[in-house]
């Protein structure tokens, strides 16, 4: 087992990355991803083994979020009329995404279903297999591969239009 200190180095971009999906506010991504490695820390001794450590702290970060949201009594998803790309890409994501055609595509995937857009944000953004995004969502590997193609017509069909 590696030491909590390599565990965050190697696992925190992802944590946070998947936080961002999910909150589309990098303070609140950093700060849930700073907590999900506290309750890491404290609950080591019950991770078995059984999946990856990035689906595990995943689900974790998952849960906090799920918890903020019902504490603060808002919904996950925030109207597209009031986000702005500049609420949504912070720097760093911003340096990465060089193109238009990158900022388009996110654009649209805001159109997307919560579910659709979570796994397809994990499959490009955070680069995970469909077993992992299956696991973190409590569905199965093929309902991710299912999904992802889904969603990837849906973003189709809106070019065509």
């Amino acid at each position: 087992m590696q030491n909590m200190e390599e565990i965050y180095k190697e696992y925190f971009e992802t944590v946070n990355k998947y936080l961002f999906c999910l909150t589309h506010n990098n303070d609140i991504s950093e700060e849930l991803t700073q907590e999900t490695f506290y309750r890491a820390v404290k609950k080591i001794n019950t991770y078995k083994g059984n999946c990856k450590m990035q689906v595990w702290l995943c689900q974790i970060a998952k849960n906090l979020w799920y918890d903020q949201c019902r504490k603060n009594k808002k919904m996950a998803d925030i109207p597209e009329d009031e986000m702005t790309i500049g609420q949504a890409i912070n720097f760093t994501e911003e340096q990465a995404i060089a193109n238009d055609e990158k900022i388009s595509l996110y654009k649209k995937m805001q159109k997307l279903d919560e579910k659709t857009r979570e796994v397809m944000y994990l499959r490009i953004t955070g680069e995970l297999s469909f077993k992992e995004i299956g696991t973190i969502l409590n569905k199965t590997e093929n309902w991710a591969r299912v999904t992802f193609y889904r969603g990837k017509n849906q973003l189709k069909e809106v070019d065509e239009l």
